[in-house]
């Protein structure tokens, strides 16, 4: 599996931008040099692990967010919700999520 640095950049840079930062501010929150947040958004530089994780702390996140862009989102009250929906789902109806459901997967966000 290769890593994608670059999506990796901008799911930190929407991240910190959904939450009205800076990259100064990441940056002091990360204790590194403002430059090295910019380097890293337009992946031009590979966080190490201990920056990454500093990252998640800054921006109230998880690695697996950064990392593969899952959702911060796993609240079990929240799945059973969509699972109940489904349920009540006929057959043609549940083919149209699954198609939905593949062509989001397939978006690069």
């Amino acid at each position: 599996m290769a890593i994608d640095y670059t999506k990796i950049g901008k799911r930190i840079a929407a991240r910190r931008k959904a939450l009205g930062l800076k990259q100064a501010q990441v940056s002091e929150r990360c204790e590194v040099n403002d430059n090295y947040i910019s380097n890293i958004e337009r992946a031009k530089s590979i966080p190490s692990l201990e920056t990454l994780m500093r990252l998640c702390e800054a921006l109230e996140t998880t690695p697996d967010a950064l990392l593969l862009g899952t959702s911060l989102y796993h609240n079990e009250e929240h799945w059973r919700s969509v699972a109940q929906q489904l349920r009540g789902l006929t057959p043609g109806q549940l083919q149209l999520v699954e198609r939905f459901i593949a062509l989001a997967a397939e978006q690069d966000l």
